[in-house]
């Protein structure tokens, strides 16, 4: 340890710490960094988890633990890059200009698929793969996927195939869940189970397409660490690497994370795991909450449960209603929240007549709180699906009042920094298909029959871009093929990140002639070439962008200016980890809340649940719940959208009931004249002279 530590209380930086969050801290922690026995620590909706997984890797650097034997990994590498600047702020209270220094030899810190990358590349002679490899996003994979099922003759079956998206979903739960196909198709897929044999062959002929094309998927980058650590060899050179293993939101995590986690560290030492089971609600994404709650029995002794239940958010009547909602959940760790913010304003349950007065409920709440002096962007609407805000956008549009959506298109999506990045990924991996046929499409005169004869005969070939080079031009390619050749030698030959702007340089007649919106999407390519710049290399640009991209601006039209006011609408899963002053939250009823489509099994029933617990902890003063008597279902087999009559939702039930402040909404009078066809008296006169009073 720096000497700078000697003349300090050593402890000193735990002090803001409360009892719960600093033995959490300071588990296992003694003179020689030792990690000591597994750790769970179940954090509470805003009890300051971040602070504490930050303050817990700061105590093992200043206690003595070599920062580059510590493996972070979070959900984002925008929260790992965060967790980090934390933990030096944290640090260097004690070891003064020396934290800067041992917080960059925190070096491993990122994701699980991006942690996953790195290790893949570094064991890749061991476990024989090529380390040169490039990665498919989501849209790249099922063009693949797309490309194979085209090769098998699926695509022209009698009865519809699966589409692509579908197949490729298919493919994932299989993988992340760690479960076989059939129960896959019996659990989440029953429209799709009497293809299975055929699914079965595609999946086949997929894994061969991309280890002949030398790419992986999101999956794979899960799915071969997990099978190199099943190797009892490389699992335990990997993870002897590492003294502590630190994992944020576990119970975000599926079955194949746990699995690698579990073979880093079979015993638990130094291992720690931060997560809330009543947030776990992501299993659409395979995660599942089994991990959080079956964490501490995989070891022997059991791991430490440490559990912070002190929010710092919400108020107590706001508290005391989601602490209802969730203790009627069938399992789960105890907690109850709780917090010094004492008010005297309960939640709001609120009736209204339909979706049309929900919207003008929330709109006229909305106004009231920004009159009150809270701005827009400290409001939040939260909805379980993103059509139900559909009425509610259409009223804020009349009434002129700014918002934003969460939920748009990454920077990966946006067709033509898809067209950019392909570019370069095709010079890095020229046996990438899917990237060179976007390529090769982008050319006049070039189709799919001549894309397909370039990509085969650079496949046959031991060098393929020599065999690019060589071959005849595409008969109605004309000057566009010379062009391209030469671009794709340059590429090979350049310096990084000299390469972007080369390829912008080709690729600007081709935006001008296929897109619209030219400058606006220039100014992304502008972007990229920015981003590209804080990259060592090409390889690192291309993995890292595809595994954490950025916001596009071009996908962005309508949103306001960042130093704007808007009103944020979100969907309960976009909105965790937020949080707002004031939150609305639309359609409490049975059939949206929980979702017709989310009640099949009680394991479905109490992922709903939690997601109801979700919205309300996100809010800090205000929170009001909306109860429309009939709201309209979309998609519905057969009858097509229709409105349904509804009831309060069933997470919600008459016991729960003096937690809330029960109101309708529009008042009695106004209610009355409505439902009469009346127009309530509007004294035009009186507005007219109140002008110039």
């Amino acid at each position: 340890m720096p000497a700078a530590a000697a003349n300090l209380d050593p402890t000193s930086y735990l002090e803001s710490l409360n009892p719960e969050q600093r033995r959490a801290v300071e588990h296992g922690v003694g003179p020689d960094g030792d990690g000591g026995r597994p750790l769970l620590v179940i954090a509470g909706a805003g009890s300051g988890k971040t602070n504490t997984l930050a303050h817990r890797v700061a105590h093992l650097i200043v206690s003595g633990a070599d920062p580059r034997r510590i493996l972070l990994m979070t959900f984002s590498r925008r929260a790992a890059a965060e967790m980090t600047r934390r933990v030096e702020r944290i640090a260097r209270k004690v070891l003064g200009n020396d934290a800067g220094v041992m917080t960059d030899a925190l070096s491993w810190a990122g994701t699980f698929h991006g942690i996953g990358a790195r290790l893949l590349r570094e064991y890749s002679e061991q476990i024989g793969l090529d380390p040169a490899f490039t990665i498919h996003d989501r849209e790249d994979s099922a063009d693949l996927m797309n490309l194979v099922r085209h090769d098998l003759g699926l695509s022209k079956t009698e009865s519809r195939f699966p589409t692509k998206g579908t197949c490729l979903a298919i493919y994932s739960r299989c993988v992340n869940a760690e479960t076989a196909l059939d129960q896959v198709l019996g659990q989440s897929f029953p429209w799709c189970a009497a293809w299975a044999a055929e699914l079965r062959d595609l999946f086949a002929a997929y894994v061969e397409a991309k280890q002949k094309q030398n790419v992986l998927d999101y999956d794979d980058l899960l799915l071969y660490w997990a099978q190199m650590v099943s190797d009892r060899g490389l699992a335990e050179e990997i993870g002897g690497r590492f003294d502590h293993v630190l994992v944020d939101e576990y119970q975000d995590t599926n079955r194949l994370q746990s699995s690698i986690l579990l073979a880093l560290k079979p015993g638990g030492r130094g291992l720690t795991v931060v997560g809330d089971d009543a947030q776990a609600i992501y299993s659409f994404r395979a995660a599942t909450v089994r991990n959080i709650l079956d964490f501490p029995d995989h070891f022997s002794p059991r791991a430490e449960v440490v559990t912070l239940d002190r929010n710092y958010r919400s108020t107590q009547p706001i508290l005391a209603a989601a602490n209802g909602v969730i203790g009627l959940a069938r399992e789960r760790f105890t907690k109850n929240l709780w917090t010094e913010r004492a008010s005297a304003r309960k939640p709001q349950l609120v009736a209204v007549r339909d979706e049309a007065d929900q919207a003008r409920y929330i709109v006229e709440r909305v106004l009231e709180t920004r009159e009150q002096g809270a701005l827009l962007k400290h409001q939040a609407v939260l909805f379980r699906t993103s059509s139900h805000s559909g009425p509610l956008e259409i009223e804020l549009t009349r009434r002129n009042i700014p918002f934003v959506k969460f939920g748009g298109l990454k920077f990966l999506d946006a067709a033509h920094v898809k067209d950019m990045l392909a570019l370069l990924r095709f010079v890095e991996n020229p046996r990438d298909r899917v990237a060179g046929f976007r390529i090769l499409h982008l050319l006049p005169g070039v189709g799919p029959a001549s894309a397909q004869r370039v990509l085969d005969a650079m496949a046959a070939a031991t060098d393929p871009l020599g065999a690019l080079g060589a071959m005849p031009q595409p008969p109605r390619a004309g000057d566009d093929w010379t062009g391209f050749v030469r671009t794709i030698g340059e590429l090979r030959r350049s310096d990084w990140p000299a390469d972007l702007a080369r390829a912008r340089l080709w690729y600007e007649p081709h935006l001008e002639r296929v897109h619209e919106d030219v400058e606006v999407r220039r100014a992304d390519l502008i972007q990229l070439e920015q981003i590209a710049g804080g990259y060592p290399s090409r390889e690192r640009f291309l993995t890292e962008l595809t595994l954490d991209p950025p916001d596009a601006t071009s996908d962005q039209a309508g949103v306001p200016l960042r130093d704007e006011d808007y009103l944020i609408l979100s969907t309960i899963h976009s909105a965790k980890g937020q949080e707002w002053k004031s939150v609305y939250v639309l359609n409490v009823v049975d059939g949206c809340m929980p979702s017709d489509l989310g009640a099949g099994t009680s394991a479905e029933l109490e992922e709903e649940r939690r997601l109801l617990y979700v919205a309300m902890t996100r809010a800090r003063d205000e929170l009001h719940l909306t109860v429309p008597q009939r709201f309209f279902t979309h998609g519905q087999q057969a009858q097509g959208g229709r409105h349904v009559y509804a009831s309060r939702t069933r997470f919600i039930p008459e016991a729960l009931l003096p937690s809330f402040e029960r109101t309708a909404w529009p008042p009695a009078a106004a209610a009355a004249a409505r439902a009469a066809g009346e127009r309530p008296r509007i004294d035009i006169g009186a507005k007219m002279r109140g002008m110039w009073r």
